[in-house]
């Protein structure tokens, strides 16, 4: 398989009023997780830290220019594996123990790393017998109905459970753009992971089809518009029965 040097194993795309698409380009796309560097005047948000395979800090030194808060949209291994490289992480309570005491089990890592994840590997050594999450000890909690201010902005916190039970969502209604995590994203969805619920799964949609949403940027995929996600979340309850 290709390797690929670490400096060019993250992609950025900055998108547009402070927001960054940062992700691996090199993992393929069903399991490329979203991360979002959304830019505040006094400090920044980090949502989701991909696989851990490469440093995010070594590669990526000017995320922690400003004070950084590193949030979890939920703790599988995709979305989580660079947390323990920032400071001040932050998760829903639901699951803080995972992101404490993360294994290949309650993380989904032993379902899902192998070669059929990737189109290259970094330039590293790479042994998916001794892949492992690194324990990163929440320094805080999100909660439903939580702000997070950054300055001259603010993101509100949504609990949106269903994919796994402490999944959350961020808000900003003052651009009406939703930052979605895995409860929604342009792509197949995940329903049946060990901790997956689906009327938690219902509950989520049926709060989100009512936010006045324009944009959304999921945990995967894509972004879309907010007529899309109410496309997709009727699409969902149709199929749903």
């Amino acid at each position: 398989m290709k390797i690929v040097t670490r400096d060019k194993w993250f992609e950025v795309r900055h998108c547009y009023d402070g927001i960054s698409l940062i992700h691996e380009p090199y993992i393929r796309p069903f399991y490329r997780c979203n991360l979002w560097h959304i830019q505040g005047r006094d400090r920044d948000v980090l949502l989701d830290s991909g696989s851990g395979l490469v440093s995010l800090r070594e590669q990526l030194p000017w995320l922690t220019e400003k004070p950084l808060l590193a949030v979890a949209s939920h703790c599988h291994f995709d979305h989580i594996a660079g947390h323990h490289e920032f400071s001040e992480r932050l998760v829903h309570p639901a699951e803080a123990d995972i992101l404490a005491h993360p294994d290949g089990a309650n993380t989904l890592s032993t379902a899902f790393v192998g070669d059929d994840m990737f189109d290259a590997h970094p330039d590293c050594p790479l042994c998916y017998a001794e892949y492992q999450v690194k324990a990163a000890p929440a320094t805080g909690f999100v909660e439903d109905g939580d702000v997070l201010d950054l300055g001259n902005r603010v993101l509100q916190v949504l609990h949106t459970p269903g994919h796994s039970p402490g999944g959350i969502s961020l808000w900003e209604a003052s651009t009406e753009t939703l930052f979605s995590g895995d409860i929604i994203y342009d792509g197949p969805l995940i329903e049946d992971a060990y901790h997956s619920n689906l009327d938690d799964y219902a509950a989520s949609l049926e709060r989100l089809r009512r936010l006045p949403v324009r944009t959304v940027h999921g945990g995967h995929f894509d972004s879309f518009s907010g007529e899309r996600l109410r496309g997709m979340i009727d699409g969902w309850f149709k199929a749903h029965g």
